[in-house]
C-alpha cells in the first residue's frame, strides 16, 4: 500500500509560468504544460497522497453540500455520487512529474465547486490557507484530445442529461476513479491509506482510455497509449483541474462514427459526433463562433495540443 505523508495543510504553490497566448480565454487558465509529451511516459509520473491534500473543513459546510445534492438528486435522478482524486498541485522537475493528490466524491464537487457559493468559498480559502481552493471539491478529471487515422479529431456533443455544459461540444473524458486503485474496498469505505500511489498513476492513464471506449464505442486495441499534454484549469466550476491526453486512434473518422453510431456504455452522456480537421483545431481560437461552442474542457485539450503540436509528429 501507498506510503501516506503526513503534515500540516500548507498553502497550494503557485502554477509554473506558461506562455502569454494562455491566457486568451477565462473559461480556462493552463495549470501545467508538458513541454515535450512524448518523453514523459507513465513511468516518469509519481503521485503523494496526503491527508493535507483533502478538502479542508469548514463549520456549516457539509450541512449545505448535502442540501445541494439532495435538491439536485430532485432535479435529476439519475446522477450518482462516487470516490474521487482530489488534485492539490502538481510540479514538473527534470522531466519528471509530481502530482499531489487527496480524496473528494462527486457529491462534494456539486457542492462546492458547482455551487452558487464558490466564490465566497474561494475568498474564504485564501483567507484561511492562503489557498483559494481549500475548502473546494477539485476532483480530478482526464480529458482525450482524440485523432483519427485520417487526421479528425474528435468532438462530442453534450447532451441534457449531464450535470455541467449541456448543448456544448466536449473531447471525451470523465474522472480517474479511486475504486479502480483501490481493490477490494467498498466505495464508501476507501480512504488514503487503501490506495497504491503506483496504481493511481496507472488508474490516471488508463482512465483516458476507458473513457474514449465507453463514450464512443471505440476498442482499446484501436488506440494510442495516452501522452499527457498538461492540467488545465476550468474557471466556471471554480477552477477545477484536468489532465489532458493526446490520444491516436487507428480507425478512420468513418469508422469511429459507425462505432459511435452503435453505442457505448456511455452513450446518453452526448447526442451526436462531430469530427474537426487538424488544420482547423489548431486555428479553431480564431474562429470565436465554434470556439464558443466548446466547453472548458475541450478548450482546454484544444489549447494544450495547440502548445505542443509540433512536438507530437
Amino acid at each position: 500500500m501507498a506510503h501516506i505523508v503526513k503534515f500540516q495543510p500548507c498553502p497550494r504553490p503557485p502554477p509554473p509560468d506558461v506562455s502569454e497566448s494562455s491566457a486568451m480565454d477565462p473559461d480556462i487558465s493552463v495549470e501545467l504544460q508538458i513541454p515535450s509529451p512524448a518523453e514523459l511516459t507513465q513511468e516518469h509520473v509519481r503521485a503523494e497522497l496526503a491527508p493535507a491534500y483533502n478538502r479542508q473543513p469548514l463549520l456549516g459546510q457539509e450541512a449545505r453540500i448535502a442540501e445541494t445534492w439532495e435538491e439536485r438528486r430532485r432535479q435529476q435522478p439519475w446522477l450518482f455520487d462516487g470516490a474521487k482524486f482530489r488534485f492539490h498541485s502538481a510540479e514538473l522537475r527534470a522531466g519528471r512529474l509530481l502530482l499531489r493528490l487527496g480524496l473528494t466524491s462527486y457529491r462534494d464537487y456539486l457542492g462546492t465547486n458547482w455551487s452558487v457559493q464558490a466564490p465566497a468559498l474561494r475568498r474564504q480559502g485564501l483567507a484561511d490557507w492562503g489557498d483559494s481552493q481549500a475548502y473546494l471539491a477539485e476532483p480530478l478529471g482526464v480529458g482525450a484530445v482524440l485523432c483519427t487515422a485520417d487526421d479528425r479529431f474528435v468532438f462530442l456533443r453534450r447532451s441534457d442529461r449531464v450535470a455541467e455544459a449541456s448543448g456544448l461540444l466536449d473531447i471525451p473524458g470523465g474522472h480517474p476513479e479511486p475504486k479502480a486503485a483501490a481493490g477490494d474496498v467498498p466505495e464508501e469505505s476507501i480512504r488514503l491509506e487503501h490506495l497504491s500511489a503506483e496504481l493511481v498513476v496507472r488508474e490516471l492513464f488508463a482512465s483516458v482510455l476507458g473513457e474514449i471506449r465507453d463514450e464512443v464505442n471505440i476498442p482499446l486495441d484501436s488506440l494510442s497509449r495516452p501522452m499527457l499534454l498538461g492540467i488545465v484549469r476550468n474557471n466556471r466550476s471554480a477552477g477545477r483541474a484536468s489532465a489532458e491526453f493526446y490520444v491516436r486512434c487507428r480507425l478512420t473518422s468513418e469508422e469511429v462514427r459507425q462505432r459511435y453510431l452503435i453505442g457505448g456504455p456511455e452513450a446518453q452522456e452526448s447526442t451526436n459526433i462531430v469530427f474537426i480537421s487538424r488544420q482547423d483545431v489548431l486555428a479553431l481560437e480564431e474562429g470565436a463562433s465554434r470556439w464558443q461552442e466548446l466547453c472548458p474542457s475541450a478548450k482546454g485539450g484544444v489549447k494544450l495540443y495547440s502548445l505542443v503540436h509540433t512536438e507530437l509528429g
